[in-house]
């Protein structure tokens, strides 16, 4: 199995895998142990649903309904990306027969949609709006596993804890707020065993990107609404706003305003020395003539001094992709990432912070392996040589352009000489 998330490798037969997949769970129903080829997640998840008491004869219980579901699901934030949601998956579920469905991060499913026929046979089971589908309340299953461990998995049939329910494949993917991390839900799609696939792993996944993307077009940063606002990623200049105001500073001028954004308690002028400057001769009187010029250029009142700091917060991108990072919204902070901190800089203080937030914001798509994550990584000016990026890329979408760019790379790394690659900076 190259991917642990995927229920089926390529040229399995789905057949003979539910047959060992049954043999499998009665085994763990009486003797609690997980034999072969239950996946590594899918015991996980066995043993966590009989922890929490789940039998395999259950049946999940409908907690909301009518006006309560009605209002909850109103004020819940996945109800502004529904109809991008529903544009997505709607005509796939339909056309394939198949269920679209959304939860909320405790597993409630909040919209079930689709093929009539299938949504017939799904209510016998209660998977239906208001139901908990949490893992802790029926089980394994695709939208309950994929909130309890934040990542996308695919379900299939008798790797579902409750036997009603092994008829059924599903694959959910989580969503997040963009702006905090914080799992929001999930998207899924349930049907019958055709979806055990690659593809609709990745379908999920997709959707569920979609999903933080328009919530973070939705929802901008509310601090960068007021105040001063510095754009510094992917340009040599970095741009100001100040009250609807936009400069174009020098290299120096933005190499200065990145530090001082991000140290609002100021910098001494010594501080500022070593941050700027290779050269260890460089004398103060330089350093206070280009920050007179700055403090000209920004107008009175914004650069103070004793020690050198800004009056006013200033909002900046980097800041942005770091809070983002630090929250676990990767996907909202690559989409913040618009290319490295100043690249043409060599301030050493600001080379070390643009390695930082580059091998951070990659860090993390690696981890989070979203197909479409590494491939917008992979195919940036940034990232077109980060050889571990397309090693991870290769790995969950091994198409033939991908293994033919990793091959290259990794014959041009193997070559005498050859410099060490993939920071991003």
């Amino acid at each position: 199995m190259t991917d642990p998330w995927v229920a089926l490798e390529p040229g399995a037969d789905p057949a003979e895998r539910v047959r060992a997949l049954r043999r499998a769970h009665e085994t763990f129903a009486v003797a609690g142990t997980v034999p072969q080829p239950v996946r590594s997640v899918v015991a996980d998840s066995w043993r966590r649903s009989a922890r929490a008491g789940v039998g395999p004869e259950g049946t999940a219980n409908v907690e909301l309904t009518d006006g309560d579901l009605g209002v909850y699901r109103a004020q819940h934030p996945l109800a502004r990306v529904m109809p991008l949601i529903r544009e997505l998956m709607g005509t796939f579920a339909a056309d394939g027969e198949h269920l679209l469905a959304v939860c909320d991060a405790q597993g409630r499913l909040l919209w079930v949609e689709g093929h009539p026929a299938t949504r017939r046979k799904a209510d016998r089971m209660n998977f239906v709006p208001g139901a908990r589908w949490a893992e802790s309340a029926v089980g394994t299953n695709a939208p309950g596993t994929a909130v309890a461990v934040d990542r996308p998995v695919q379900v299939f049939a008798a790797e579902h804890f409750i036997r009603r329910v092994q008829p059924w494949t599903c694959a959910a993917a989580p969503v997040h707020d963009p702006r905090t991390g914080r799992v929001l839900g999930a998207v899924d799609i349930t049907g019958g065993d055709g979806l055990a696939h690659p593809h609709s792993l990745g379908f999920v996944q997709a959707v569920a990107r979609a999903a933080e993307s328009q919530l973070a077009l939705l929802a901008p940063e509310q601090a960068s609404v007021d105040g001063p606002e510095l754009t510094a990623l992917g340009r040599d200049e970095a741009q100001l706003c100040v009250d609807g105001r936009k400069m174009r500073l020098s290299r120096r001028h933005s190499e200065i305003l990145v530090l001082l954004a991000r140290h609002p308690e100021g910098l001494t002028g010594d501080e500022l020395l070593c941050a700027l400057y290779e050269d260890e001769s460089v004398p103060p009187v330089t350093l206070r003539a280009e920050l007179a010029r700055l403090r000209r250029l920004l107008g009175p009142g914004l650069l103070a001094s004793r020690p050198y700091r800004l009056t006013l917060p200033v909002e900046s991108d980097v800041a942005i992709v770091e809070r983002r990072l630090e929250g676990g919204a990767v996907t909202g902070a690559a989409t913040a990432y618009t290319g490295p901190l100043l690249p043409g800089s060599q301030a050493p203080a600001v080379v070390r912070l643009r390695a930082r937030l580059a091998d951070g914001l990659r860090a993390a798509l690696i981890a989070r392996r979203d197909p479409d994550l590494l491939a917008d990584w992979a195919h940036a000016p940034w990232g077109e040589d980060d050889l571990d990026v397309w090693r991870a890329l290769a790995a969950i979408r091994p198409t033939a352009p991908v293994r033919s760019r990793l091959a290259a790379l990794e014959s041009e790394l193997a070559a005498p000489g050859a410099w060490s690659r993939g920071t991003g900076r």
